[in-house]
Parts: structure tokens; sequence; C-alpha cells
């Protein structure tokens, strides 16, 4: 799993999907601002590295829970995602939108889930947690027996780690922020300068 964890860290700098911008930081949608960007969705545009990704995925579950039968993605970024998991390990696959539909059968789950299956959660990427959490206790909602959650990329804030332990959902990164910061140095795609501006803003990313 280390190489795959490598190989993963390195295609999404090598695509650009993890960007750096220490004048102008990224804002995201809970307000932080941040000198780094992770989108990867880039990720399903390239089919070398989408499926080295979907490779991860699937080792990981049937290593951690090899009992699975079904897979739900989190809208929008893991639904790619998550059905090329579904359909690579022969299984039914549902995603869960970030809120209800307000016309026709007013879903917040799309795709058939019965009572007591036991599923895994696929997310694109783990901030604070808070979307990917929304999608679990949907799920638990429905009386979905949910193992837990795999996700490609984390930026390991303690409070996502907090959460998820408060809600107990276990959660299972390919790769983390740390690996990506460290590869980032390796590689020079930032300076020891910035490397260490990055580790001041991780440290209290909210300031």
């Amino acid at each position: 799993m280390k190489n795959l964890a490598y190989s993963v860290a390195c295609g999404l700098l090598e695509i650009q999907a993890l960007k750096f911008n220490f004048k102008e930081p990224y804002i995201w949608a809970s307000g932080i601002k941040s000198p780094v960007y992770c989108d990867n969705r880039l990720s399903l545009s390239s089919p070398l590295l989408r499926s080295i990704i979907r490779d991860a995925y699937v080792e990981i579950i049937e290593e951690k829970f090899p009992e699975t039968e079904l897979i739900a993605g989190v809208a929008t970024g893991a639904i790619a995602q998550g059905a090329l998991v579904a359909d690579k390990l022969n299984l039914p696959f549902v995603y869960v939108r970030e809120k209800r539909k307000d016309h026709g059968l007013k879903r917040i789950i799309e795709g058939k889930i019965e009572k007591g299956q036991k599923t895994v959660i696929i997310e694109d990427l783990v901030s604070t947690g808070g979307s990917s959490l929304r999608a679990l206790e949907e799920l638990r909602d429905v009386k979905a027996d949910v193992l837990g959650m795999v996700a490609a990329f984390s930026y390991g804030f303690q409070e996502a780690i907090s959460n998820f332990f408060e809600k107990k959902c276990e959660l299972h990164l390919i790769t983390t922020f740390q690996m990506v910061r460290d590869i980032a140095l390796e590689k020079g795609y930032i300076t020891k300068e910035e490397a260490l501006m990055l580790d001041k803003w991780h440290n209290d990313p909210k300031r």
C-alpha cells in the first residue's frame, strides 16, 4: 500500500491536482484560507492515475473491509471514483447527495440500498470531515451497516480526527497531507521555506 500511496501523491502533484499559492491563499467553503488546494477531480482525466487511485481504494477495502456488500460515494467528488471502485469489486453502488432534492422523489441517497447492507463510503477528500460525516449519518438513517470510510486524501486536521472518533467511523486514507508535503519538497515543487509555511498553517489552519 505504501507504494500506491506514494504513486498517488506523486501523480496528484504531476497533474497539478495539488496546487500551492503562498501569496494569495485559496479560500475554502468553510472560510479557511489555505496555501494548498487539492482538486482530486482532475485525476479522472488521467486514465493511468485514475486506475492507480481506484486500485488503492480496492486494496484498502479488500484488506480492511472484506465483508463489504455496497459502495457509497459522497457527492459530488467521489461519485465517479466510487462507481469505478464498485465496478472493480463487482458490487452495487449508491451515492449520497449534499442535500435532498426538492422535486421528484426528493431523495438524498440515489440508488438501491437495503437495511443492514454492509457499506463502505468512498470520499475523495477529507478536510474537517463535515460533509463526509453528513453522508455517514444519512446512510445510518436508512439503517445501512456502515463499516467505515476510505478517502483518497486527507489534510489530517485534528478537528477531523476528533469528528470521526466522535461519530465512531473508521477512516482509512490512500495518501495524506504530510506525504504530499514531503514529496513536494523532495521533488522541488516547494522550497524549504514554503514547507515550513505549510507546517505552520497546518498546525493552526483557522488562524
